[in-house]
């Protein structure tokens, strides 16, 4: 059996480099052929991970965030390579989708040994692949503002971004097309969840399962700054679509419209607004662990 390792060196602040270690030593002990991938420039490694799909690749063990996960899904979408995941980025979301345990790259690795296949829905804008949310509104806005940011490195620079971008926040007009359903709304942020969570854990669509066939759309209203300080505490929880102005939906094809507004999706930017997302069932398959929900 060969196992396509894909490491994307600098993720984690260089984390991802002694995971990929711990990741081929732990299956070559299992008496896997390993092949490496660095993902040091995307285009790069894209190219690679799609030749190694074609060559047959048993699967293809993606280590880094959800950046190189993204990254990876449009290698092996709508292949029979199925893909597995060693968490060592900072939101890490995809891993929790697939029951990966955090900061135990062996156990990791094991889940690939281990050899257990789901399979699960993907998001789809203009051919690009995406597995957990698609976000538009304030929280994109914080995402460019930070990436413009030379200070600090690391979590502050979101922090000081979204204090930034709150100082001058107005509601964003949107145009929200859902399957049959069309409507204009004054928003704060809308998102389109294939999966539950995003940012690292923030439950924005609780209700998402990522093998449904359908992608659960949450829309926050336009609300004061205040409500919106408040409103993101109860984001880890979920409990925010229990708030007056929170709104959520289930479509199979979503289009968002806003001036200005451009989209981002498993922490990659994507094309600025309109954009067309529609859900593709069964597109992927995945190795997971004991703790996830796919296939339950």
């Amino acid at each position: 059996m060969t196992i396509t390792v894909l490491t994307n060196p600098t993720a984690g602040n260089g984390r991802a480099a002694r995971v990929s270690e711990v990741v081929v030593a732990r299956l070559r002990e299992r008496g896997r052929r390993v092949v490496t991938i660095e993902g040091r420039t995307p285009g790069d490694a894209l190219e690679s991970t799609k030749r190694a799909v074609r060559a047959g690749t048993d699967a293809l063990v993606a280590v880094g965030g959800d950046g190189l996960v993204n990254l990876a899904l449009q290698a092996v979408a709508t292949t029979a390579t199925p893909l597995a995941v060693a968490p060592a980025g900072t939101g890490n979301d995809f891993a929790r989708l697939l029951g990966v345990p955090l900061g135990d790259p062996a156990a990791a690795a094991d889940i690939v040994g281990e050899g257990r296949i789901r399979t699960m829905d993907l998001g789809r804008v203009d051919g690009r692949w995406f597995a957990t949310v698609l976000s538009s509104g304030f929280d994109s806005l914080v995402t460019e503002r930070a990436n413009r940011l030379r200070w600090p490195r690391g979590p502050l620079r979101y922090n000081i971004a979204m204090l930034l971008e709150l100082s001058r926040f107005r509601p964003i007009p949107y145009r929200l097309e859902l399957d049959d359903l069309s409507f204009d709304v004054d928003a704060t942020l809308v998102t389109v969840g294939n999966g539950p969570t995003y940012g690292g854990g923030m439950a924005i669509c609780p209700g998402a399962r990522a093998d449904d066939g359908l992608l659960d759309v949450t829309v926050v209203r336009a609300s004061s700054r205040t409500r919106l300080v408040r409103l993101f505490p109860t984001l880890y929880k979920g409990t925010h679509i229990t708030l007056p102005e929170v709104d959520t939906y289930r479509a199979t094809r979503v289009t968002l419209t806003a001036p200005g507004m451009v989209a981002y999706a498993d922490g990659e930017r994507f094309p600025p607004l309109p954009v067309c997302a529609e859900v593709v069932p069964h597109a992927v398959d995945v190795l997971v662990g004991s703790a996830s929900r796919l296939g339950q």
